[in-house]
């Protein structure tokens, strides 16, 4: 059996000794053309004329075919030297891996670590994620859970640079199991002296009723800068059956905080409610947010409420609850609240709406900064219109307050109530953030929800409406009085 061996230099060698023989061609073609299309016929009778003009014609010829093997040799030639530069740097990539490999190998005997470079991700189920190089990369990603198992951890970020690595989804709730609730995420891996921290991972669903898990941590941003990683999302809530309600639906993580400078990460949203023949899960409750860096950094957004289930002959789920803003560094802004999640209408006689969640806090800010927004509550979801009750409209969170200098935050708007034979009630406005320090605006109040309406006027009523919120105090020397909303 034969063998065949190519190099990099080999290859490139042929493809220039190539290019030189379509040079040296094409220099014979040029040289040949003069001599063979400007050929005189050798007297002016018509046999003389009718043999050069022959002549002429086969030179004519002879340089098309000349010119289409000149195009695809220079074609090869091109093809065959792309050949070669990808085939180098394959073999640069691969001896470039190897002393890679031959570097970390003693850090990761010693400390289980790589020295410079990513950490490795993890491949078995709920496994954590290497630790990124000690003195540089990013961290590995943490491996998803297998059902009933917690998702992996991210690994650390470099110790001098690096992000941390995302946690792992957590395992779907196990089937015929005692315990079906969905397992919790992997927390998302922190940073070194510069890098953000990784995101947390997501809780996994639930199965035969249980709930969903509960969102993962974001990681912690870096020691010097970085940004908190995100909270990772609640687990939806699995559909009732078999004697089962309906799960609920897990809470989102908390976001990430950071230490100098850098913003606080965001909340993981909540996850959906599970849904059932008779009343439908509640959704999950939002991740309050990150704080922001000591000196400089606005805290996080927090996670919205997920959204009730349905229920087919039942109550519809209840809106899960925004998470809280993140607070501010010493100087920087509150973060906003998350909003609520939305109560479930209804679908059969006699049946009520959900009720809308409500909106989270906005976070306060501290020497210098703004106060947060606060979160809009949820939608309240409509009753049946054969008896059914209108499910109340969430409540707006309340603005942040300032820091030193600056402005409360404004409140969030309460939400509709649902419809009904009796409409629900509707959400109050959030209170005005204060503005606490010499200097600032009071943040306005949110505006009430409306009432719901009713299906059946003359024998059903509205809802209430909801009231809106006071507006914020104003600076101790100077500012106005937030508004009423």
């Amino acid at each position: 059996m034969s063998y065949v061996i190519a190099a990099p230099e080999l290859v490139a060698a042929a493809a220039t000794d190539l290019a030189n023989v379509a040079s040296t061609i094409s220099s014979v073609n040029a040289a040949a053309s003069a001599g063979t299309r400007t050929l005189l016929a050798a007297g002016a009778d018509e046999i003389s004329v009718a043999i050069a003009a022959l002549f002429d014609t086969h030179a004519q010829a002879y340089q098309a075919v000349s010119a289409r093997a000149a195009a695809f040799h220079a074609q090869f030639v091109q093809a065959l030297n792309t050949g070669a530069g990808a085939y180098a740097s394959a073999e640069t990539a691969n001896v470039g891996q190897v002393v890679l490999d031959a570097i970390n190998a003693p850090t990761r005997l010693l400390v289980g670590r790589p020295l410079i470079g990513d950490g490795r991700n993890a491949t078995t189920p709920g496994g954590s994620g290497e630790a990124g190089g000690l003195l540089f990369g990013n961290g590995g990603n943490g491996a998803a859970g297998a059902p009933g198992q917690s998702g992996g951890a991210g690994g650390l970020g470099g110790f001098l640079f690096g992000n941390g690595g995302a946690g792992g989804t957590g395992g779907a709730g196990a089937l015929g199991a005692t315990v079906t609730t969905g397992a919790s995420g992997g927390t998302g891996g922190g940073a070194g002296l510069f890098g953000n921290g990784g995101a947390g991972g997501a809780g996994g669903v639930g199965s035969s009723g249980g709930n969903g898990g509960t969102g993962a941590p974001g990681g912690r941003g870096g020691l010097l800068y970085g940004n908190g990683g995100p909270g990772g999302a609640g687990g939806a809530g699995a559909a009732g059956g078999g004697g089962q309600p309906a799960g609920q639906g897990g809470s989102g993580g908390p976001g990430g905080t950071t230490m100098l400078f850098g913003n606080g990460g965001a909340g993981g949203a909540g996850g959906v409610g599970g849904s059932d023949a008779i009343n439908g899960g509640a959704g999950g409750n939002g991740g309050d947010a990150g704080r922001g860096g000591f000196l400089f950094g606005d805290g996080g957004a927090g996670g919205a409420g997920g959204d009730g289930g349905v229920g087919t002959a039942g109550t519809g789920g209840s809106g899960g609850h925004g998470g809280n803003g993140g607070l501010s560094g010493q100087i920087g802004d509150g973060g906003a609240g998350g909003a609520g999640g939305n109560g479930t209408s209804a679908t059969a006689a006699q049946r009520n709406g959900g009720t809308g969640g409500a909106g989270g806090y906005g976070g306060d800010a501290k020497l210098f900064g703004n106060g947060g927004l606060g979160g809009a509550g949820g939608f309240g979801g409509d009753g049946s219109p054969v008896g059914g009750l209108g499910g109340d409209g969430g409540d707006g969170g309340n603005g942040g307050h300032s820091g030193l200098l600056g402005n409360g935050g404004a409140g969030g708007i309460g939400r509709v109530g649902g419809k009904g034979l009796f409409g629900g009630v509707g959400g109050d406005g959030g209170e005005g953030g204060d503005a606490i320090g010499l200097i600032g605006n009071g943040g306005n109040g949110g505006l009430g929800g409306a009432g719901g309406a009713t299906f059946a006027p003359g024998s059903g009523q509205p809802g209430p409406d909801g009231r809106s919120g006071n507006g914020g105090n104003k600076g101790l020397l100077f500012g106005t009085p937030g508004g009423v909303g």
